[in-house]
């Protein structure tokens, strides 16, 4: 069976990014990313300043969430009721079902996607890690800045990514149960993670 969505998890600073890219462009696939904010904007009709605001960042309406349990979604995105980081997260959901539902090749970064499609057995759930100083020396380099403050935005960045998916997924984002390929970006260039899922892909079909 052709794998034809990647979910791509990373820590911060671990490259993923560049190499969802990349790994998009090798196998002529749709890549998503920050896009999904624009198209969540244009799905839900919100500000796409304010969404971006919101990304991946979980709500802090924990107890009225569990309290009320999965019929917090059951009202349609504009119920009063659901902060807008819960919209998005439905807003966000909904598109990445249509994508997959589209059946062309795509690779989606962040967003849950990997819980999301958790169901489908045509997806290649990957998880992009790296060891701490590592990242840090690439957030560093790319973002011009000081030793301190790229240690300060890698942890704050992990722990906001964390959360947000423990919180909709109600499992541990990192955890090696939730993905089917784990690499660490440190190991090997961004070419040769590349290398590593598409041979993955292909020993898989």
């Amino acid at each position: 069976m052709k794998k034809h969505v990647i979910t791509i998890a990373r820590q911060y600073g671990s490259r993923g990014r560049e190499i969802g890219q990349k790994l998009a462009d090798a196998l002529g696939y749709k890549y998503y990313d920050r896009d999904l904010i624009s198209m969540a904007a244009e799905k839900s009709g919100y500000n796409k300043d304010v969404l971006r605001a919101a990304d991946e960042k979980a709500a802090n309406s924990l107890l009225y969430t569990l309290a009320l349990g999965s019929s917090v979604y059951a009202h349609g995105v504009d119920h009063i009721n659901i902060p807008l980081n819960d919209k998005l997260y439905i807003v966000q959901s909904n598109i990445i079902k249509d994508i997959y539902q589209e059946g062309e090749g795509a690779v989606i970064v962040g967003r849950c996607a990997d819980y999301i499609l958790a169901d489908k057995d045509d997806v290649v759930r990957v998880f992009i890690s790296a060891d701490f100083d590592s990242r840090v020396s690439v957030v560093a380099r790319r973002s011009e800045l000081n030793e301190s403050k790229a240690k300060d935005i890698v942890i704050k960045t992990d722990k906001r990514r964390a959360n947000y998916y423990n919180y909709y997924t109600g499992k541990k984002w990192g955890k090696i149960d939730n993905y089917d390929l784990v690499i660490n970006s440190a190991k090997t260039s961004v070419d040769g993670a590349v290398r590593v899922i598409k041979a993955f892909i292909a020993d898989a079909e």
